[in-house]
């Protein structure tokens, strides 16, 4: 019987090991579909892009938000721009809990007739790899050169890389 609760005990390790929640780091969205950490963006027109960017459930929407926004500065700059103008946002929550890894367990006994006593524990282990929690952030950007007095929602891009990171 205890080498039973060994193998158990470490099948649920390997398990629990293999669906450890997935850290938000910066860079391109890498993953499978639906589970991708990371930014992407899709050139609109010459000077308008969507950017969005995936945070894992180790990430507030606010982090997930600047690291767009720091996404778009690098696009404005490599394109030859200076600031860029904000036009569209949106944040999304998808999935629930920080682990696809959920484990529960119950313990019991029962008295029969006669006397006779049962007790019983159970453990239940149950993996749903793409239910953690996601925040996406949608932002639309117009990238500019010149003054920006005349616009409202506006950033520089040095500036905002500088303060972001």
């Amino acid at each position: 019987m205890n080498a039973r609760l060994a193998i158990l005990a470490a099948l649920s390790g390997a398990a629990l090991a293999a669906c450890a929640p997935t850290q938000t780091t910066y860079g391109p969205a890498t993953g499978s579909a639906g589970q991708a950490i990371g930014f992407d963006s899709l050139r609109i027109t010459d000077n308008r892009w969507r950017v969005t960017f995936t945070a894992g459930p180790d990430a507030t929407a606010a982090y997930a938000e600047r690291l767009a926004l720091r996404r778009a500065a690098e696009l404005t700059l490599e394109n030859g721009y200076d600031w860029f103008q904000l036009v569209d946002r949106h944040v999304e929550t998808r999935g629930s809990g920080s682990s696809p890894v959920r484990v529960g367990g119950s313990a019991g006994t029962t008295i029969g007739s006669g006397g006779y006593r049962a007790s019983g524990v159970g453990l239940g282990v149950s993996l749903s790899p793409g239910q953690e929690r996601r925040t996406i952030v949608s932002i639309e950007i117009i990238a500019r050169s010149g003054p920006a007095d005349e616009y409202a929602n506006t950033y520089d891009a040095r500036s905002l890389i500088a303060a972001v990171g």
